[in-house]
C-alpha cells in the first residue's frame, strides 16, 4: 500500500484547528524528539528544533549529524513534541510522522536562512506528512485521540 503525503499547508487547509493546536504544542518548547532509522533499521532518537514556515514543517540540523545521515539514507521519521515538565502535558501529546526531503535549492535555503538565521553550514529538510496524532484529556474524563492522514478527515476516538 502506498502512503499519500502532504505538506503542512495541506494539513492547515484541511484541518485548521488541529494544525493550530499542533503548532502551539511545538511552540511551547524549543527542543523536541526526532526518531530516524539507523543503517541496521533500529531506531535513533535525537533532540531537534523545528520550524513551521511558508506552509512547510522544516527540520534543520548540523552538517553530517547522525540524524541527517539517517534521513539521507531513509527519509522516514517520527517527531514528538516536547511533553514539558511534570505530567500535565498542557495542549496534549503531539506526534508527526512522514518523510524528510533534503532541500538543495539555493533560493529555498536562502529564504530559510533569512527567516531563521541558523548556524551554517547545515542540512535542511522539508517534510511530507503521512500522519499527525494529538492525544489529550478532555473534561478530566476522556482520553481523546485525533488522527489525521492526507486525504482523510480527522478521526477522533474517545476513551473513558
Amino acid at each position: 500500500m502506498t502512503r499519500t503525503t502532504s505538506n503542512w499547508a495541506a494539513l492547515a487547509a484541511a484541518e485548521p484547528e488541529l494544525a493550530e493546536a499542533v503548532e502551539e504544542r511545538f511552540a511551547a518548547f524549543t527542543h523536541h524528539v526526532l526518531a530516524t532509522l539507523r543503517k541496521d533499521g533500529s531506531p535513533r532518537t535525537s533532540g531537534l528544533e523545528v520550524r513551521f514556515l511558508a506552509g512547510e514543517l522544516w527540520l534543520a540540523m548540523m552538517p553530517d549529524s547522525r540524524k541527517a545521515l539517517d534521513l539521507r539514507r531513509d527519509p522516514r521519521f517520527a517527531l514528538q513534541a516536547n511533553p514539558g515538565p511534570g505530567t500535565e502535558m498542557a495542549g496534549g501529546d503531539v506526534r508527526i510522522a512522514g518523510r524528510a526531503v533534503e532541500v538543495h535549492d539555493p533560493a529555498q535555503r536562502a529564504r530559510y536562512v533569512e527567516e531563521v538565521e541558523p548556524p551554517e553550514p547545515f542540512h535542511l529538510f522539508r517534510t511530507e506528512l503521512t500522519e499527525v496524532v494529538r492525544t489529550r484529556v478532555e473534561d478530566d474524563t476522556y482520553l481523546v485521540v485525533e488522527v489525521w492522514a492526507p486525504g482523510v478527515p480527522v478521526r477522533t476516538l474517545k476513551r473513558t
